[in-house]
């Protein structure tokens, strides 16, 4: 049940959806997570507060994807994070280098889906 933001500048609210909808199937297929539980927001910033090495960015871009921890191999983290920035990059081209994408593990205790961690769904199946 993983939850992903992507936060970006410029904004581009005509292709919001599509994002979400691309973002969505990069971790349901990358990180084998269900599709119709990966939880997704898109947010744009205003260009002046985003800044690497101090200076404003004419683009910018931030992913990252929440999950249970131990729940993905290292290749299937590693193909997630070629293919997110492949992603970033088709949709702003000049995105600098430092441009972060950021799988952060939580543990199974720490994390909740309708209201119980998912070490209590694991332990009640």
């Amino acid at each position: 049940m993983p939850f992903a933001r992507l936060t970006y500048h410029p904004p581009h609210p005509d292709r919001e959806q599509d994002l979400a909808r691309a973002v969505t199937d990069l971790v349901a297929n990358d990180l084998a997570k269900r599709h119709d539980l990966t939880s997704v927001q898109i947010e744009a910033t205003p260009a002046q507060t985003w800044t690497i090495g101090g200076e404003p960015q004419a683009a910018a871009a931030h992913l990252e994807v929440f999950v249970t921890a131990g729940t993905n191999t290292v290749d299937q983290k590693r193909q997630f994070l070629k293919r997110a920035m492949a992603l970033l990059r088709a949709e702003w081209p000049e995105l600098p280098a430092a441009t972060y994408v950021v799988v952060h593990e939580l543990p199974a205790t720490d994390w909740g889906y309708d209201g119980r961690s998912q070490a209590d769904r694991a332990a009640a199946q």
